[in-house]
């Protein structure tokens, strides 16, 4: 966006570079959908010459000779490995509108990496999520590694539900707190000791709160550190409050060290309504509450239903761990949490 400016020749400057910036973009913009486009067609080709042929040993044959027959023709980069890449978006992607629709949101690039996720729902989830917050192709591929669907609330969901809240973020721009909300954050930023306290973790949040925000999501504000909140002439502080713009409301956090326990609720629920009473705009939702604990006690929080109360939990990994043994705490989780969901429906049917 152009500065403003009193000097003439400085805001001539300015509506030029505006235009040069706009075409440069609506340029970029064009050579990735002819690319995109380029690239299914030539998949799709490959994929029905394969399936047509009815051989296994057919396609790697006809992508090794291609590889050759294009090269020769057009020069790098049309390598049997990127052939494989055009495969591979034919295959994930069938239905050439679909891929008309993603062009304009995510690059080539984008593409390449999403079209390996290993299930529909998770692709789904990074298109949506990508798309909304605008990451590039080295942050979309950092969400990857962290597992950021395994650590949503979403992905706990029957995929049914979960399908049904991506369309409707994807129809309506509706963000859900199941989209926002993870059940795992990984601090390992903050570079904490083994042993540390509810003060050290709040103050190493506030020192790397750009990153910490990153780590919460889409459209996290800080507001405040230390809130203090008057009720009956006895002061209490909140740990953290930020607002999410998307959500529209006030998001409280409260840092504990140790395992949740029950009693952490009715502190949680007091804050919670004294935001609402003193601090909630009139165009807001109501807050919600967001208790960072070392680990979660998953019977306890699922038998206090405190999603009814606006207030999730969530354990927080404050080292670094080794991806497949993230993955192996993440599934056990899962697991847990499903069985807890199916149980509720049993005795609620």
């Amino acid at each position: 966006m152009a500065e403003l400016t009193n000097n003439p020749s400085e805001q001539l400057f300015n509506r030029i570079k505006q235009i040069v910036d706009d075409s440069r973009n609506q340029i970029a913009q064009a050579i990735n959908a002819t690319l995109t486009i380029t690239y299914w067609n030539v998949g799709k080709m490959i994929r029905q010459d394969i399936l047509n042929n009815q051989r296994a040993a057919y396609g790697e044959e006809v992508i090794v000779n291609l590889s050759k027959q294009l090269t020769r023709e057009y020069g790098k980069g049309w390598s049997a490995k990127h052939l494989q890449h055009c495969l591979r978006v034919a295959e994930t992607f069938p239905d050439e509108e679909i891929v008309s629709t993603l062009w304009r949101q995510l690059s080539w690039s984008h593409l390449k990496v999403l079209m390996y996720l290993d299930s529909d729902l998770k692709r789904d989830f990074y298109i949506e999520m990508c798309s909304l917050e605008k990451w590039s192709v080295r942050q979309l591929q950092e969400k990857i590694d962290s597992m950021l669907f395994e650590r949503t609330a979403i992905s706990k969901k029957p995929e049914k539900l979960a399908q049904l809240e991506l369309q409707k973020l994807k129809s309506e721009g509706a963000l859900s707190p199941d989209l926002v909300f993870r059940d795992h954050y990984v601090l390992d930023f903050l570079n904490l000791n083994d042993t540390f306290s509810e003060n050290d973790l709040e103050l190493a949040i506030v020192r790397e709160l750009e990153r910490f925000i990153l780590e919460l999501g889409v459209g996290f504000s800080f507001v405040a550190r230390q809130k203090r909140m008057t009720i009956d002439h006895t002061d209490h502080y909140l740990d953290l409050l930020f607002y999410n713009r998307k959500l529209k409301r006030l998001v409280a956090i409260e840092l504990k060290i140790g395992k949740f326990k029950a009693a952490y609720k009715g502190q949680m629920e007091l804050y919670l309504r004294w935001l609402e009473k003193f601090e909630m705009e009139s165009e807001e939702e109501q807050p919600i509450g967001l208790i960072l604990c070392a680990s979660g006690n998953q019977e306890q929080v699922e038998l206090l239903q405190l999603d009814k109360a606006n207030i999730k939990v969530a354990e927080y990994i404050h080292q670094q761990l080794p991806k497949d043994l993230l993955q192996q705490k993440l599934h056990q989780f899962t697991v847990k949490a499903k069985q807890l969901i199916e149980n509720r429906k049993q005795y609620n049917p």
